[in-house]
């Protein structure tokens, strides 16, 4: 396994960010798979994937850089800066762009375990492997750009929310799999035999994004980055799944979608993103919720948090049950 040895300090100072370089990447390695790990992927993918395949039927360089570049176990590191909090899509772009020739080439070996195609032993392939991220941002993923860094976003304040509440243990170990706090300092990053890295003293970044992967990523000694997949409830793109009938038919669908969603904490502005629903109808489905005792409230920083009380829980999982809440 791949560890990391952290020292307290440095994980004080680490934070959460959005990235859109992020968002971008972890969307070309989910046109590369061409599997969605539920319904929302898969409607993005019927959407796009067929524009994908033929922009690197046009391209056949490129679409050598997308199968050597994601490698069998290891990406080309020059193809995933390590993302800066607040940077935009074209200035983390910019790293790629700059990279050396015969550097990206080493990168793409190994990642390859192996020699490079011919094909590829060419100096353009920084520049080629920006126009194909800038194909798959223009494409795939800016039309739906803000929704997604609002998902982002509720994403973030729930994982510090968490580390507030339990500490960066408990958050660290349900980032994903494979990654997890062990103790003494050491921070298990996946799952891939690799050599332990001290990074203690270095600037640390966890960065979620909607497609379900991750990988890890950094720069020298001084920037590490863990990139992740957001909570699943926000990354499936639930304002366009039904609710659980049985739940629906008991508190309106539009107010049991709002209780389903809060089984991480939310703010207003973020369910309202994320569903779809105007303001007013939000703010009202948080009141009775509240009345009812299914949802609880509190402060985190300048944010106002909602999230499922363990009777909210009680009744979201019970509607999950066969027989339950028949009509």
């Amino acid at each position: 396994m791949g560890w990391w040895l952290v020292d307290g300090d440095t994980l004080a100072r680490s934070r959460f960010v959005v990235s859109p370089y992020a968002e971008v990447f972890a969307s070309l390695k989910l046109l590369h798979a061409g599997v969605g790990a539920h319904s929302g992927e898969e409607r993005w993918l019927r959407a796009h994937l067929p524009g994908f395949r033929a922009f690197l039927a046009a391209d056949p360089v490129a679409a050598r850089l997308v199968r050597a570049g994601l490698g069998r176990s290891w990406i080309a590191d020059f193809l995933t800066p390590t993302p800066r909090d607040g940077e935009t899509f074209e200035e983390t772009l910019a790293d790629v762009r700059a990279a050396d020739p015969a550097q990206a080439r080493a990168h793409l070996r190994t990642a390859l375990a192996g020699p490079l195609p011919a094909a590829l032993d060419r100096d353009d392939l920084p520049e080629r492997a920006a126009a194909l991220l800038t194909h798959v941002w223009t494409e795939t993923v800016r039309p739906y750009w803000d929704r997604r860094r609002r998902i982002l976003e509720a994403d973030v304040v729930a994982r510090t929310a968490q580390v507030s509440r339990g500490g960066w243990a408990a958050a660290l170990d349900s980032l994903r799999p494979g990654t997890r706090w062990l103790g003494g300092n050491r921070f298990q990053v996946n799952l891939h035999d690799y050599p332990p890295r001290e990074i203690s003293g270095a600037d640390l970044v966890f960065v979620p994004v909607t497609p379900t992967t991750g990988w890890v990523s950094w720069e020298g000694r001084e920037r590490y980055a863990v990139v992740y997949p957001c909570a699943g409830a926000l990354a499936e793109d639930h304002a366009r799944r039904p609710v659980p009938a049985g739940l629906g038919a008991l508190l309106g669908t539009a107010r049991a979608g709002v209780l389903v969603l809060l089984g991480s904490p939310m703010s207003t502005t973020h369910l309202v993103a994320v569903t779809g629903q105007r303001l007013g109808s939000v703010g009202r489905h948080l009141r009775v919720l509240l009345d009812a005792g299914l949802v609880a409230r509190r402060r985190a920083g300048r944010s106002v948090l909602y999230e499922r009380t363990a009777a909210g829980d009680v009744l979201v999982e019970a509607s999950h049950r066969p027989d339950t809440y028949r009509s």
